[in-house]
């Protein structure tokens, strides 16, 4: 499948990790619009995700938001996540404002310690069936 503006936007995640994983939850429960879509990192379609976009993930150690043809990664990926969720997360993009070394210093210092801090896991996360439509293997 291809990314384009008629598709959804895809989030690529750290399939492991417990903060991710239940940051996607938390958007999955928010998602106003039902727009987002998610692929594990470690899993086929993130992998070819970050091949044709040559991401190199051990540099980036974020959240990934595809949105058409544009990549966006930590805060800002973050932030314009939460630009398209219910009220009053929507909020949140006003921090936008702030400079992205800023905004991504305090992400860095979250995602440097998110083991250590919520823990990880085995193996990626298994969707239940009523949420399998809204990953992508």
């Amino acid at each position: 499948m291809s990314i384009s503006k008629k598709n959804p936007k895809v989030i690529l995640f750290d399939g492991v990790c417990n903060l991710c994983n239940n940051s996607v939850k938390f958007i999955i429960k928010n998602d106003k619009s039902n727009i987002f879509k998610f692929a594990p990192l470690q899993g086929k379609y993130g992998i070819k995700i970050q091949n044709r976009y040559n991401i190199n993930t051990t540099k980036i150690n974020s959240i990934i938001l595809i949105d058409g043809e544009n990549i966006f990664t930590k805060s800002s990926a973050a932030l314009r996540i939460a630009k398209d969720l219910r009220a009053p997360f929507f909020m949140f993009y006003v921090f936008i404002i702030i400079p992205v070394f800023i905004r991504n210093f305090v992400y860095d210092f979250i995602a440097k310690n998110r083991y250590k801090w919520f823990g990880k896991m085995e193996s990626c996360m298994i969707p239940s069936n009523e949420l399998k439509s809204k990953f992508f293997d």
